[in-house]
């Protein structure tokens, strides 16, 4: 399981994209591409490779007035697949 003090960052060729065309976000991978739903991207626009996972818990709890236990199940949940595919790297902190 993911700690707080990890520190989540995009691998290398990894970035979040604006798609215009079809309006929302995606995560681009050498040869992949996943779309992002607004909860995926509101998580991914907060991993910066220097902010840990308790910070990005902490801030989208205050950001949508949220239950932060509920937050953080789901937020750890969501790193933790990206991890498992190998589109997200996990630091310690």
């Amino acid at each position: 399981m993911i700690a707080d003090s990890t520190i989540p960052a995009l691998p290398r060729g990894m970035r979040l994209h604006e798609d215009k065309a079809r309006g929302g976000f995606t995560l681009m991978a050498p040869e992949r591409i996943l779309k992002l739903d607004p909860v995926a991207h509101e998580v991914l626009k907060r991993v910066d490779g220097s902010t840990t996972v308790a910070a990005i818990v902490d801030d989208l709890a205050q950001a949508f007035t949220a239950d932060r236990a509920q937050i953080d199940g789901d937020v750890k949940g969501m790193l933790q697949g990206l991890a498992d595919k190998r589109l997200l790297d996990l630091g310690d902190g």
